[in-house]
């Protein structure tokens, strides 16, 4: 499998299947529904459409309900076909969809949030609703009984939702740019753990159950993958998004994760090789190379009569470097900077030419991505954004000839 994602030409990008128009405003949602032609999405302009794929091959509405307040967030259960859709002034409706995807009856109004709801999980077994909101909270909520269980409050906006339905944990990401690791009881939870690394509110997180990987993008640019399972806590950082990682989606079997980005861009990462984790960067008076002071750093420089200079970190080693000890520039993808980085002298004569082959591949979707949603079994991938514009896509030349015989075609 290895050998065969390596080999992979780079020319392979993503298709354009189809693209879908019709939204007044914003396009917040769009979910491809399993194992029909059909996209169910959610906008700004208060509206739920569910798409189905006719003869022409063209997508048209089957369903085209009006709500109360712009949709916000949402989630689909495809076996029970229940649509929970989170709204701009805190509240989630439930739908239940009739088998043909022509007729959607309202089922019930969720007192979730104070505030616009950014977040959704349904867990069947549980038939607990968790939610994340504007409001700074996380919430959980019973579906038979449409009562509120717990909430727990954070010090920002809580922007994105992952849930482990085995363990109860959630994952909260916040707009200060932490990540908080929550223990879900009937009506009480526990903090876990807080995650911090990134240096912009967090904008999207994925769930890997099977590795117990956490991956989560953020405004910053970044995404960074968060070993939970394992006791290290090895964090390893990807950088190659020119704007805020707006959406993320890991592919275990093939071991490559899928990120889209506020300016269209669509990056998938090979995470199927050893990767090496970025240095802490160290703190220094005085540069760690030549020695010469910060500008920081009176008291040096009146010793020795010289002008302080700008503090600088090598991203290979993470040593405080000046100027004029790290002249060089480099891509270094093997700990996940796939755009030229400011390295020191000494460690960019350590890079060889062979270390800067890409372990990503980058392409343009062409639209503003706010919101992505993949269809793994099938290769599908469906983006929408701030341009009302539905895109969906056949990922399979991009993912892997793996997906042929790890997946049933459908």
């Amino acid at each position: 499998m290895a050998a065969e994602i390596h080999s992979r030409p780079q020319s392979r990008r993503p298709v354009l299947l189809s693209k879908v128009e019709g939204h007044q405003d914003a396009v917040s949602a769009a979910l491809l529904i399993p194992k029909e032609d059909g996209v169910i999405t959610a906008g700004e302009d208060r509206t739920i459409r569910v798409w189905l794929k006719r003869d022409s091959g063209q997508y048209w509405p089957s369903i085209y309900h009006t709500m109360a307040s712009p949709c916000s967030a949402m989630a689909y259960h495809h076996d029970s076909r229940r649509i929970f859709v989170g709204q701009d002034n805190g509240a989630i409706m439930e739908f239940h969809i009739s088998e043909d995807f022509n007729k959607m009856n309202f089922v019930k109004t969720y007192p979730a949030h104070q505030n616009r709801v950014s977040a959704i999980t349904f867990c069947l077994a549980s038939e607990w609703l968790i939610s994340t909101g504007h409001d700074k909270c996380i919430s959980w909520m019973c579906t038979r009984s449409g009562s509120m269980l717990g909430r727990h409050y954070f010090t920002s906006w809580a922007s994105c939702l992952q849930y482990d339905h085995e363990t109860q944990h959630a994952f909260v990401g916040d707009y200060s740019g932490q990540i908080t690791l929550l223990k879900l009881e009937q009506n009480t939870c526990s903090v876990i753990t807080t995650l911090k690394g990134h240096e912009g509110s967090i904008t999207s997180l994925w769930w890997d159950p099977v590795q117990r990987l956490l991956f989560s993008g953020a405004s910053d640019h970044s995404i960074i993958m968060w070993d939970i399972g394992g006791r290290k806590g090895r964090t390893l950082l990807l950088q190659g998004h020119h704007d805020k990682v707006q959406a993320i989606c890991y592919i275990q079997l093939t071991r490559q994760l899928v990120s889209c980005s506020a300016d269209g861009g669509i990056a998938v990462w090979n995470m199927d090789i050893s990767r090496e984790e970025a240095p802490q960067w160290l703190e220094s008076d005085s540069c760690q190379k030549c020695e010469q002071p910060f500008f920081w750093n009176i008291k040096q420089m009146w010793d020795t009569k010289t002008i302080g200079l700008r503090q600088h970190h090598c991203r290979k080693c993470g040593q405080a470097v000046c100027g004029k000890c790290s002249t060089k520039r480099s891509s270094y993808p093997i700990m996940g900077f796939e755009f030229q980085v400011r390295v020191c002298d000494s460690c960019y004569e350590s890079i060889k030419d062979e270390d800067r082959t890409s372990l990503a591949t980058f392409h343009e979707g062409k639209h503003n991505i706010s919101h992505m949603s993949m269809d793994i079994s099938r290769g599908l991938m469906v983006t929408c954004g701030s341009d009302r514009i539905v895109k969906i896509w056949d990922m399979t030349p991009v993912v892997g000839c793996s997906l042929a015989t790890g997946f049933s075609s459908r």
